[in-house]
């Protein structure tokens, strides 16, 4: 007989490791939190202007997915409103919901962290588990909000990622600084399209990725 395979989720930041667990425990109180809301740039001007640690666990949530829903690009720093004339407002609870619902069913039995890579990476090692990390590009450190990963954790991260038993795969921004961190490593490149913008991808163009892993990829 097998063993249930075990899953984890970590991120740093503690708003999204929040939302995680309000989703996985308290689904229907949420929905209740958010029932009512509307897009508006008054509300989202002020909840940007909200101390989060002012909140219960349950606001905190729900300011963090109005923001990320209303915000353009979903940027946890540097937010701005976003609207546009093509499409509805960006909060609606009933379109909204059977998402919502469809993550509380799949985050149950998901292990939800909020730890330092580093830590994550040693507690969870192993020959069978394996890692799939998305920190953020070269050049883009700040994107994940203050404080959370800076230019200097890339190196860590490749010390830490050398020491690995168990597989990994990552990936990031092709560009030289990359390459040379991580050359260690398995680097293969792969095209994607840079846009947040349906309308602008045509122009945006590919751009170059890689991935990057410990282990050979699949033929």
């Amino acid at each position: 007989m097998s063993r249930p395979r075990a899953e984890v989720i970590n991120d740093r930041g503690r708003d999204i490791a929040n939302l995680f667990r309000i989703l996985q425990r308290h689904y229907v109180q949420f929905l209740e939190v958010l029932r009512f809301g509307l897009t508006t740039r008054a509300e989202f001007e002020r909840l940007v202007a909200t101390d989060p640690a002012t909140l219960t666990d349950l606001e905190r949530a729900a300011r963090f997915l109005y923001l990320q829903r209303t915000a353009y690009s979903g940027k946890v720093s540097g937010r701005a409103f976003g609207v546009s004339r093509d499409l509805p407002g960006r909060f609606n609870l009933t379109t909204l919901e059977p998402m919502i619902e469809a993550l509380h069913e799949r985050l149950a039995g998901v292990v939800i962290e909020c730890l330092d890579f580093g830590e994550l990476l040693s507690r969870y090692d192993g020959e069978g588990t394996l890692f799939c990390l998305d920190p953020p590009y070269w050049g883009s450190e700040g994107e994940y909000g203050p404080g959370l990963f800076a230019r200097a954790d890339f190196e860590r991260l490749a010390g830490c990622l050398a020491g690995l038993r168990g597989p990994f795969l990552m990936s990031l921004n092709d560009c030289p600084e990359v390459r040379a961190t991580f050359a260690g490593f398995r680097l293969t490149e792969v095209r994607t399209t840079w846009s947040i913008d349906r309308n602008r991808a045509a122009s945006a163009g590919d751009r170059a990725e890689l991935l990057i892993a410990n282990r050979p990829f699949p033929a």
